[in-house]
């Protein structure tokens, strides 16, 4: 596993297949496909930072790489992806073995170039604030003040708008700073750029271009119509502020039997349609701070009687939502427009009922938007989340902008898609597969957003067909990969990081051990959330539990050691050891089992697993459990009820969650407060300890997990029985040991679990 772990510090990359079955028979045999989850920006120590333009190949565009074949006599490169040969340019011709450009040093696959043409002038990147105000006082109270620390901790130079919402949509101009002013429209319809700029006096006094499509500075629109609206924070930090202080609950009278009517899908619309007139193509977020239902207008989700309820699961398998495929529809357009400007939708959802996150998820994923999903705007959950977006730290985010993302590989392969926060751009080519996963279809994407952590799942089709002339010269055994992101960086400048990797392949019968050896089985569990996740949404009948069970039955038969028809004799290589405890928790996780969760916060979970890496995207399926105890030091233990004991604390790390959860006799020494005794010192130690480990996961993870403090049959102990294996059940014939703890389900164990599995795969 170790080796799997280097590369992906050296590159950003976990593949499934470290060895990649050859030919398409082959692919289809191994059940897994052959898949790769890169983290686009990962920070990599001493990656070198390349003062000038990359030099291309000029058929295929690939990036001159440390796997190029160069003649330095001739000065000539020749390309791994399409062989084509190119001449080095006048700048390269000092080149020789001993003295290289830092582009082929073998231990610098991945590299960074920044332009230093670039002269256009540095735009400063835009926050938008869309509040709502149809909340309780006490709601609007705890969200002023997170808004106030947001706004002291903006950079200087960004540009600032705010926007609120409730019955009607209300742009506030920050640039008018004598009293404060408005413009106020409709929360039943969309709103048009062209209503926009009409409506807002974009153009008063001056004459309105005819021709050609006014967006931004560059296009005839006056730079001080823009600063009405959006202004740096550093001018604007006294206005904004006394505008946020006096924000009130929307005044209009709500009867007791109706909810309030807010119209959450035009106040976005407008969000939208003004950073479109204003800041086209520059980094901007529209930041969308949410405390309830969508009731009016465009993008509604449920209907204003009380009467109705939210949507549920059983009503979107029943078909009985009449909002929801309006609601979509709304945010699929709403989608387009925003990665057409390059902007990016982030979402606060604040509320203990539903705020339409479901239907809002294609256009926060589609323009790399982060949410954050919580109870109340008072909650640590949202209010660490939104500061570490802004607090510059070692654990800070590094928000990035307006990328865009480019694959390159041996002609052999193929790109069915990327399941993760991007956008096609329907750049079609002979690399693009004729199966279609997730974003597919094209070899380019767009990023509105990213940042240090947002991983990509890219799949792949292998192209070669089987047959003698495809076992070929053993020289001919590699696959190559470029992946290209070109992004605005925080410091404002557009870079490009090049990262370019090979792998071998094997073809033929007897490649079993070969291909086990190079299987990553965190990896292949990661992209099996990530494609269950996307064929739940996307395919109709989908039975999930059925899918993940025949793959892994198939995997196991293929590459298991075993006697026919003989179950006890079933042992599978270390290599893939795991892999079966990961799909059984999998088929127990959030992301299968949508029962007892909304809609939306199904769709919350699904949105952070697309985008984390996966060490997250394990730890979400199969949480670590670490025990304390006095008898030893704090040790990982396994992920089961009978690690539960009265004199143990247990910390488990769920991703969204994280819990301390102390035993029965830990709990009554606490309550009697033997910890604060000097001669209990120990004991204070021992309480203190898990609550410092809980809180270093807590600091450097994001969006911020809730953290729950329980004691053995306390009601929050629920948090964790819910993960622990069920090894024992109210009526398993074997009792709990002592202290110990049972689980009232009719769920499986991961030991029945595995004695089918044995019995199936050896048929």
């Amino acid at each position: 596993m170790s080796e799997f772990l280097d590369l992906e510090a050296q590159d950003g990359v976990r593949m499934t297949w470290n060895v990649l079955p050859g030919t398409k028979q082959d692919a289809a045999a191994c059940v897994i496909p052959a898949a790769a989850i890169y983290t686009p920006l990962k920070p990599i120590p001493d990656i070198p930072l390349l003062p000038y333009a990359p030099l291309r190949c000029r058929i295929c565009r690939a990036v001159l790489s440390p796997f190029s074949v160069v003649d330095y006599t001739a000065k000539i490169w020749g390309c791994p992806f399409c062989f084509q040969r190119n001449h080095f340019p006048q700048h390269y011709f000092s080149i020789s073995e001993e003295n290289l450009p830092a582009e082929l040093f073998p231990q610098y696959s991945t590299i960074e170039y920044a332009s230093v043409a670039d002269t256009s002038p540095i735009m400063p990147p835009v926050f938008m604030f869309v509040v709502d105000t149809c909340m309780i006082e006490e709601e609007i109270g705890y969200l002023k003040l997170a808004l106030a620390q947001a706004v002291e901790l903006l950079p200087e130079k960004a540009l600032v708008g705010l926007i609120t919402f409730g019955t009607f949509v209300q742009v506030h101009e920050l640039g008018f700073g004598i009293l404060p002013k408005s413009y106020v429209f409709k929360g039943t319809k969309e709103v048009t750029k062209e209503q926009i700029l009409d409506q807002m006096g974009f153009f008063s006094g001056k004459k309105k271009p005819t021709v050609g499509v006014i967006a931004g500075s560059r296009d005839g629109l006056p730079a001080e119509s823009i600063s009405r609206f959006l202004l740096p924070a550093s001018e604007c930090e006294f206005v904004l502020n006394s505008v946020i202080e006096e924000l009130q609950k929307d005044p209009w009278p709500v009867p007791a039997d109706l909810r309030s009517s807010r119209c959450t899908g035009a106040a976005l619309s407008v969000a939208a349609a003004i950073l479109g007139v204003c800041v086209p193509g520059s980094g901007a977020r529209i930041m969308a701070f949410v405390g309830g239902p969508s009731t009016e207008g465009p993008g509604a989700i449920v209907s204003k009687t009380l009467t109705d309820p939210i949507r549920s699961h059983k009503d979107l398998d029943k078909g009985s939502v009449p909002f929801f495929d309006k609601a979509v529809k709304f945010y699929e357009g709403l989608s387009k427009q925003l990665v057409h400007q390059g902007h990016v939708l982030d979402l606060f959802a604040c509320a203990l009922d539903q705020v339409g996150v479901a239907e809002m998820k294609v256009a926060i994923e589609r323009t790399g938007g982060i949410v954050v999903l919580a109870e109340s705007f008072g909650h640590a959950v949202f209010k660490d989340s939104l500061l570490r977006i802004f607090q510059s730290a070692e654990h800070d985010l590094g928000l990035c902008f307006n990328g865009i993302f480019e694959v390159n590989c041996s002609k052999d392969m193929k790109i069915q898609g990327i399941l993760g926060p991007c956008a096609s751009l329907e750049k079609k080519g002979p690399l693009c597969s004729d199966t279609v996963v997730g974003q597919g279809s094209t070899t380019a994407w767009k990023m509105c957003g990213l940042d240090r952590k947002t991983s990509l799942c890219l799949v792949f089709d292998i192209a070669r067909q089987g047959g003698p002339e495809a076992l070929g010269p053993p020289a001919s055994n590699q696959f190559y990969f470029q992946f290209l992101t070109y992004y605005q960086h925080h410091d404002g400048r557009m870079r490009l990081r090049v990262t370019t990797l090979s792998r071998r392949w094997v073809a033929g019968p007897g490649n079993v051990e070969e291909l086990t050896a190079g299987f990553d089985q965190e990896a292949a569990a990661a992209v099996m959330a990530r494609l269950v996740s996307f064929k739940m949404e996307n395919e109709d009948d989908f039975d999930p539990i059925r899918w993940l069970d025949r793959s892994l039955i198939r995997l196991c038969s293929k590459f298991g050691d075993y006697q026919k028809e003989n179950p006890s004799s079933f042992t599978l290589s270390p290599r893939l050891s795991i892999f079966p405890q990961f799909i059984f928790n999998l088929r127990r996780s959030q992301f299968v089992q949508v029962f007892n969760n909304s809609p939306d916060e199904t769709a919350y979970f699904r949105m952070v697993l697309d985008r984390e890496n996966v060490a997250s995207a394990v730890v979400m399926m199969q949480p670590s459990l670490i025990a304390y105890s006095f008898q030893s030091a704090a040790e990982p233990v396994l992920l089961d009820v009978t690690a539960i004991a009265v004199d143990r604390i247990l910390l488990l790390d769920s991703y969204f969650t994280v819990v301390v959860f102390h035993g029965t006799s830990i709990a009554q020494w606490r309550n009697a407060g033997y910890h604060n005794q000097p001669e209990h010192a120990a004991f204070a130690q021992l309480l203190k300890a898990p609550r410092d480990d809980a809180d270093a996961i807590i600091k450097e993870r994001f969006p911020v997990p809730r953290l729950v403090i329980c004691d053995q049959y306390g009601s929050q102990a629920r948090f964790l029985l819910a993960k622990l294996n069920p090894s024992v059940t109210y009526n398993s014939s074997n009792p709990p040991p002592p202290g110990g703890d049972v689980i009232f389900t009719d769920d499986v164990s991961f030991e029945v679990f595995m004695d089918h599995l044995r019995r199936l795969a050896v048929q």
